[in-house]
């Protein structure tokens, strides 16, 4: 599973990218600017995923099935005792979860180090994912009969 959370995130940050290249979120929809960040964050997210481009929306809705995985992930390895592994799939874990509330921001507010500071928490998501792969003990080699 922790080589499946890299892979999303790999493919979430490519999203990132083409979404900041290419997506203009408008500075009024269901969300923008509130008062409340709780529960803003939860309209414009819904935006995205319903109603906002089509980038945007698929990256939206693999960052929420990313946050899903993430914790998956985390309770799998804290279940085995898995040591390191779990430490780095934990902060791993915690790491999307807080990209993903700077990506609700971003929607929020528009600001561009929201999108910064999403665009490097995923970052760091994918470096604890690899380096939780790395830590995991090799399985023996089967035997050659």
């Amino acid at each position: 599973m922790t080589l499946a959370a890299a892979l999303l995130v790999l493919l979430q940050i490519a999203l990132g990218m083409v979404v900041n290249l290419y997506v203009t979120v408008p500075a009024h929809h269901p969300g923008a600017n509130p008062a409340d960040y709780f529960t803003g964050s939860a309209r414009s997210v819904g935006w995205s995923v319903s109603e906002g481009p089509v980038w945007l929306a698929v990256h939206a809705s693999l960052g929420l099935a990313l946050v899903l995985m993430a914790i998956s992930v985390a309770v799998s390895a804290l279940r085995a005792r898995a040591g390191w592994v779990a430490v780095t799939s934990v902060l791993g874990g915690l790491l999307i979860i807080g990209a993903g509330f700077n990506g609700a921001s971003f929607v929020d507010f528009g600001r561009n180090l929201s999108s910064l500071l999403m665009a490097l928490l995923a970052l760091g998501a994918l470096a604890c994912y690899l380096t939780g792969l790395y830590l995991l003990p090799a399985r023996p080699a089967p035997d050659a009969r």
